[in-house]
C-alpha cells in the first residue's frame, strides 16, 4: 500500500497482548516482560533479565478485516563471538488458529554476549517493520507471535481495516520451564513445543520458560503464586543439573518450598510437576554443563556434560536422581494435595525419541522434536483423563 492516508494506526496496549506478564514503556515503544518488576529487582542474572525480556509466548490478538498488517519493531539480536551467527528472529501470523505467514525484521540493535553469562554490550540500531500483505478480506482473528528468542520493543501497529481486542474465552496454561520451554531450537514462536500443545489442548498459554534459568528461585515461585490461571506446569531438571547449583540435600526442601509458595495463590489449582525429557549427557553424568569447545572450533555450538559420575554418591544431581526425587516428592505431598500430579520427561522425549530424533546441540530439541514433545503434553496432560483436562 502507497497511500498513507488509507493506513490505520492502533495503539499497543495490553487489551491486544497476550502472554505477558508486564509492559514497559521504553523511549521507542512498549518492551513485554515476563517477570514482574519485584522479581527482575531480586535477579543477579543477566541470562535471565535478557530471557524474560524474549517475549516467547507473547503475541498480538485482534479481530480486523485487514488485507495488510505492518507491526513496527526494534528487535535486539544477540551475537555471541567465537559461536555461529543466530539466524533472525521470526514473526509468526495466525489466521483463526491457522499458520498463515511468516517474517522477520531486520536492523535493530545488536547485543554482543558472552555465551555462558549472557552479559554484554548493546550498539542501537534502527526500527524495522514486520509486514504481512495479502491476508483475507474477511472477518478473522489474527495472532502474530513475536520471536521467542529475540528481544522486542513494539513501536506501532499499522493496518488497513479497523482492529479491535479478542476477549479470552479459553482456560489459562501457566507454565514454567527452562530453556527447551522457553523455545530453543524450535523453528518459530508459535511451533515451540508450549505454544503447540497449547493450541492442541485448547488453552491459552503465558509461558514462563527462561533459557538456563528453572532453578527453583524463590521469586518465580511468587511469579507464578501471583498470575491468574486455570491450570499450571512447572517443568524441572535440567538447569538444575547442569548448573550445577545444589546437591540433593538442597533440591527437595526447594522443590517443596517452591511448590509451597505456589500453593498460597493457587491452593487448589491443578498442578502439574514435570520432569527433563531424555538428555543423553547428564542422564548419569552430573554438572556443570559446558560448551564443546573442540566442537565450537569446528564452527559447531554443542554442550557437554563436566561432572563425575562418582559424585552421586554423594549428593551430585543427574537427570535420572531428579526423576525419581520428583516423583517421590509429589507422591508424598499428594496425600494432601489431590491436584498436584506429576509427569515423567521421558513420556515426551524419551531414549527412543532420542535415537529418531536426536538433540542437535545435545541439550535442545530440534523442531521436529518440539512439535512431539507439544502434542504429547497436550494428550496427557490435557486429554481425557490427563491431569489437567477437567479444569480446561
Amino acid at each position: 500500500m502507497n497511500d498513507e492516508q488509507s493506513w490505520i494506526t492502533t495503539p499497543i496496549t495490553a487489551e491486544l497482548l497476550r502472554g505477558a506478564i508486564e509492559l514497559e514503556r521504553t523511549e521507542r515503544g512498549l518492551a513485554p516482560l515476563r517477570l514482574p518488576a519485584q522479581a527482575r529487582a531480586q535477579c543477579p542474572d543477566q541470562r535471565l533479565l535478557v530471557a524474560q525480556a524474549e517475549p516467547s509466548g507473547v503475541r498480538l490478538v485482534l479481530r480486523t478485516r485487514a488485507t495488510v498488517i505492518e507491526l513496527d519493531t526494534v528487535p535486539t539480536k544477540k551475537e555471541f563471538p567465537g559461536a555461529p551467527p543466530r539466524p533472525d528472529g521470526v514473526y509468526d501470523l495466525l489466521i483463526d488458529g491457522d499458520l498463515a505467514d511468516s517474517t522477520s525484521v531486520a536492523g535493530g540493535n545488536v547485543m554482543t554476549a558472552e555465551l555462558t553469562t549472557g552479559s554484554g554490550e548493546v550498539r542501537p540500531g534502527p526500527t524495522g517493520t514486520a509486514r504481512f500483505a495479502g491476508l483475507p478480506r474477511r472477518d478473522k482473528v489474527v495472532e502474530i507471535w513475536l520471536p521467542h528468542n529475540e528481544l522486542t520493543e513494539l513501536v506501532a501497529l499499522r493496518t488497513d481495516a479497523p482492529v479491535e481486542p479478542v476477549a479470552n474465552d479459553r482456560p489459562v496454561w501457566l507454565h514454567h520451564g527452562s530453556s527447551i520451554s522457553h523455545g530453543s531450537n524450535a523453528a518459530s514462536p508459535s511451533t515451540i513445543w508450549p505454544a503447540l500443545a497449547a493450541a492442541r489442548g485448547a488453552v491459552d498459554l503465558i509461558n514462563l520458560g527462561f533459557g538456563g534459568n528453572a532453578l527453583l528461585d524463590p521469586f518465580i515461585a511468587r511469579a507464578l503464586r501471583d498470575t491468574p490461571a486455570d491450570v499450571i506446569s512447572v517443568k524441572l531438571g535440567i538447569n538444575v543439573v547442569n548448573a550445577d547449583l545444589m546437591r540433593l540435600r538442597a533440591f527437595t526442601p526447594a522443590v517443596h518450598g517452591f511448590l509451597d509458595t505456589i500453593r498460597e495463590g493457587h491452593p487448589s489449582t491443578p498442578l502439574l510437576v514435570v520432569s527433563a525429557i531424555h538428555c543423553p549427557i547428564h542422564e548419569d553424568t552430573p554438572g556443570p554443563g559446558s560448551v564443546d569447545l573442540d566442537a565450537l572450533r569446528a564452527g559447531e555450538l554443542r554442550f557437554t556434560a563436566t561432572g563425575d559420575p562418582a559424585e552421586v554418591a554423594s549428593g551430585k544431581l543427574t537427570l535420572r536422581v531428579i526423576r525419581d526425587e520428583l516423583a517421590r516428592v509429589v507422591r508424598q505431598r499428594a496425600d494432601d494435595d489431590a491436584n498436584l500430579h506429576y509427569l515423567d520427561g521421558c513420556e515426551l522425549y524419551g531414549e527412543t525419541d532420542s535415537a529418531e530424533l536426536p538433540l542437535p546441540d545435545a541439550l535442545h530439541p530440534d523442531a521436529a522434536a518440539h512439535e512431539r514433545i507439544g502434542h504429547r503434553f497436550a494428550d496427557l496432560a490435557f486429554g481425557t483423563g490427563g491431569p489437567l483436562a477437567a479444569h480446561t
